[in-house]
């Protein structure tokens, strides 16, 4: 039982089904995937092995289809292979994990089961993907050493994107299976555990129902639009900007119908019952199969004149609108970056978006409340079920400490909502939060604080500080010590992008690190790693016509990552969410990357009519051509034309792994599967690389296309143009990236050295900020935070 999970057969090849095994295969595990006989057969398709394995076929051709992405690249499909139930289910006895994952009704995965426990060895788990049927139920008739082996995986959709799973054991699971089970979920697959009860939806679906519900049931008491709700509910509340409405039309309202029936028909004995039968509107909405995005119409669709919205009442659609006083309020509210102090000040307002939403919180914090024990023990496993299942920025018991723990109670308490008897006693105990600030959580079957296990790889940036003050400081970043002689450096801009301030002292930590240090790492806070670099300087100095100094400052860039690139130690750099234009040439300057998996990159300036001017040109194309052989006589314009267009065409990759696909990253670069371990996984990284003889690279030089190249590059962008393609303005930009990428008209007279290209690229960067179509894109990103086509 301690064996590593290898090979993992998932049966049923539905969304979930199908999704799942892209994560296996996304985590390099091989995967049978399989699902029944199509029915109604042709006699001559009875016998024909692909017929029969259509259904599983269908599951993963629509995993390869699937945006967003299924898979981290297509390329990881070919790990899983297909079948069906009926011929390949004993290739089942050659897997080390069986996730069933079939319809859910109670019979077929009896059924399943029975089949199943003929044929798996002794060391092979089975788990149910179920999200409603209890495990005692399942396991009727089956033997205690398959019960020992038996658990709930319940994996959330779409499975590669949602952190959470939540493992359940059943009476006779041996701990050693769940531990296994934990250990595979969270090592190979990079997912947040959460140990949930046998209940009806366990703990994220349970709570997240009952929020969603107490939020459709008082919008009709209190005459709401569905618009209002979504205002409400969503940034302010510190849920996701789908908020309630848009969510459901997002996961299908006959899939949160079902969750919502589930629960209302199991929980026979819960005291809020009620809130979970559906409105008449809702079953109306299932009836006229009014499902949300999947058929393109739900509580929102797209009309001719925009979003339009659906009454409740008249279950027609209308033009999107709600209550204005409403949206101002939500609106002011959600420009407060910190989700602490949003729900504050959510809960505080006097006005309807205020009294709404109180009304919902109060309801739904102390539904989870009187949760505990019966979903969960530890009110921190509820606070993860809901951030990493449904990305809200805080789980309930944390909103609740946010509001203030004992406020709230006397809040509640005055309206008469019903609190259990662990919450009065950790009041009158004198506690002041769920959490405390010296790492503790409450435990309310114990009435004391207890220590809150954390897994040390899942340190933060600031968790790692040493001393009480950075080795280095300015405006735009911080250099901690991190322990261990790595010096960590953080980027503290807006969207972290990049300014005079971060270019100064990047060399100026490469300075510090070379002389007392093993390794730097550089790692950064909020939402994206870096977005690129502030634009207004440029601009201001563009329209001012001052081109010396935007020279002067793409020359700084360039220097500063020449000087990492070079560095005696090595860096590396953390990329996580959006790593942009020059967000990605401070990964390409470095030594290494130690990427999260959910990391996009690409070098996109050509968006705001540049090109990149920070080394990103020479760093893409010497990373294409390093694995030349000395001597070796290769036509560079292949892999020139591949740098080309990922830059021309602002390619982004939308997982580590495809960036090291586009050459972005390195094969042999870093990636973490769960971005909580992201720091202290690069500072490992770098830490291995300085302790085994770390020396920095040897300048090299390369024979590149030259006019020819410039020539071939002009006619793929004529054609564009004369296709209606691009733009004569992405023409001359192109154009221009061209001749840098080619080493200039004498590229390929002779070898061009780094240091030429950085000039020819910070040519063409200042000659297009003299460009008005240039000025106006850049001018437009500013205002809008998106790019302009013209």
């Amino acid at each position: 039982m301690t064996s590593p999970i290898r090979n993992v057969c998932v049966i049923g090849g539905g969304v979930m089904g199908s999704g799942i095994a892209a994560h296996l295969a996304n985590a390099g595990v091989r995967v049978l995937l399989l699902d029944i006989v199509p029915p109604n057969l042709t006699d001559a398709e009875k016998g024909d092995k692909k017929a029969r394995d259509r259904f599983a076929q269908g599951g993963l051709d629509k995993a390869l289809k699937a945006r967003p992405a299924a898979f981290f690249h297509p390329s990881f499909a070919n790990l899983v292979r297909i079948g069906n139930v009926e011929d390949d289910l004993d290739k089942a006895s050659n897997c080390d994990l069986v996730i069933e994952a079939i319809i859910e009704k109670l019979e077929p995965k009896q059924a399943l089961f029975t089949r199943l426990e003929k044929i798996v060895p002794a060391h092979t788990i089975v788990a149910s993907n179920t999200s409603g049927l209890r495990i005692a139920s399942m396991m009727e008739g089956r033997s205690a050493d398959f019960k020992k082996r038996f658990c709930v995986m319940h994996f959330f959709n779409p499975v590669r994107y949602m952190k959470l799973l939540e493992l359940v054991a059943g009476p006779d699971t041996a701990p050693e299976t769940i531990a296994r089970i934990k250990q595979f979920g969270e090592d190979v697959l990079g997912k947040g555990i959460v140990i949930g009860k046998d209940t009806p939806n366990f703990v994220g679906n349970r709570i997240g129902a009952h929020s969603m519900m107490v939020a459709i049931h008082q919008m009709l008491a209190d005459g709401l639009a569905p618009e209002d709700v979504d205002n409400i509910t969503g940034i302010p509340m510190g849920h996701p900007k789908s908020a309630s409405f848009r969510t459901a039309d997002l996961v299908g309202l006959d899939t949160f119908g079902h969750v919502a029936e589930n629960c209302y028909n199991s929980l026979t004995s819960d005291e809020d019952r009620d809130v979970f039968k559906l409105p008449d509107f809702i079953r109306s909405m299932i009836e006229k199969k009014l499902l949300g995005d999947k058929t393109k119409g739900g509580f929102y669709k797209k009309g001719d004149a925009g979003i339009m919205t659906l009454d409740p009442k008249t279950l027609e659609y209308r033009a999107k609108g709600g209550d204005e006083s409403i949206a101002k309020a939500t609106k002011s509210i959600s420009k407060i970056e910190d989700p602490k102090e949003r729900v504050r000040k959510l809960a505080a307002d006097q006005g309807k978006a205020g009294q709404y939403a109180w009304k919902v919180v109060s309801r739904s914090l102390a539904y989870a409340a009187r949760r505990m024990g019966e979903i969960a023990d530890d009110v921190s496993a509820v606070d993860d079920a809901m951030k990493w299942g449904y990305n809200w920025e805080l789980g309930p018991f944390e909103t609740w400490d946010a509001l203030g723990f004992a406020e709230t109670v006397d809040r509640m308490q005055k309206d008469g909502i019903k609190l259990p008897d662990s919450i009065l006693k950790m009041k009158a105990s004198g506690a002041t939060g769920f959490y405390s600030n010296d790492g503790k959580v409450f435990d309310l079957k114990k009435g004391a604080y207890v220590a809150r296990e954390i897994d040390p790889r899942n340190k933060t940036v600031l968790d790692l500080r040493k001393g009480s003050a950075p080795v280095l400081k300015n405006d735009g970043a911080e250099a901690w010590d991190l322990g261990d002689g790595v010096l960590g450096l953080t980027f503290k801009t807006k969207a972290n992008s990049i300014d005079p301030d971060i270019i100064d002292i990047l060399g100026k930590t490469v300075d510090e690190a070379e002389k007392n240090w093993k390794a730097v790492v550089i790692a950064n806070q909020g939402e994206h790693f870096c977005v690129g670099a502030n634009l207004l300087l440029v601009v201001m100095a563009s329209q001012a016509k001052e081109w010396e100094q935007v020279r002067s400052m793409v020359k700084n860039l360039q220097t500063a990552a020449l000087r990492m690139k070079y560095s005696t130690v090595p860096i590396v750099a953390a990329p996580y969410g959006m790593a942009l234009g020059g967000g990605l040439e401070v990964c390409l300057a470095s030594t290494a990357i130690q990427a999260a998996a959910e990391t996009y990159s690409g070098l996109v300036e050509v968006g705001v009519g540049l090109i990149p001017g920070g080394a990103g040109t020479v760093n893409l194309l010497w990373r294409a051509l390093e694995n030349i052989p000395e001597g070796a006589q290769i036509n560079t314009l292949e892999l020139v034309t591949q740098v080309f267009k990922n830059i021309a065409l602002a390619k982004v990759a939308t997982s580590a792994d495809e960036a090291k696909m586009l050459g972005y990253f390195r094969k042999s670069d870093g990636v973490s599967f769960d971005r909580s371990r992201l720091v202290t996984e690069a500072k490992a990284k770098a830490l291995g690389i300085a302790n085994s003889g770390y020396h920095p690279p040897a300048p090299r030089s390369f024979v590149l296309p030259g006019e020819s190249g410039i020539a071939t590059l002009s006619m793929m962008v004529d054609t564009l143009v004369a296709g209606g393609y691009a733009s004569e303005h992405d023409a001359k930009i192109a154009r221009k990236l061209a001749e840098v990428l080619s080493g200039g008209r004498g590229g390929n007279q002779r070898p061009v050295t780094e240091e030429e290209v950085l000039e020819l690229e910070r040519e063409a960067f200042v000659s297009l900020c003299g460009e008005p179509k240039s000025q106006e894109r850049m001018q437009y990103m500013l205002m809008n935070n998106k790019p302009l086509r013209n």
